[in-house]
């Protein structure tokens, strides 16, 4: 079994991806010249409430929890995995704009705008 396939199994359950996030996902990546084979969903100390989300093209680095769904591999470092545990992402659009939405069970509160949390 490869280190990524190890990943893969133990990673299950990190993150969920809606149906409308795996497809904007596979269109920018298809457009992505950057050589990058997933997304990597992290968080960063920042933002209104304390920590920021992130959320970029990438490959596999070492130690990261690997997980797929839908087509698509999502990167997580151990650490941000900590804080993404049963995250679920979404795309919306909307009169108020379009993009990435995070809804995450470990946070106790968020910023208005979402993209920032504290737990």
């Amino acid at each position: 079994m490869t280190a990524a396939e190890s990943g893969l199994k133990q990673a299950k359950g990190i993150i969920q991806a809606t149906e409308n996030a795996i497809a904007e996902l596979k269109r920018l990546l298809s457009e992505d010249t950057s050589g990058a084979d997933g997304v990597r969903v992290a968080v960063k100390g920042g933002g209104c409430s304390g920590l920021s989300y992130v959320l970029e093209f990438s490959r596999e680095r070492e130690n990261d929890n690997v997980c797929e769904q839908g087509g698509v591999r999502f990167y997580m470092d151990r650490k941000s995995t900590i804080y993404l545990k049963g995250i679920v992402l979404d795309y919306k659009e909307g009169l108020n704009g379009k993009g990435f939405v995070f809804s995450n069970p470990n946070a106790s509160s968020t910023c208005g705008c979402g993209e920032s949390f504290s737990v």
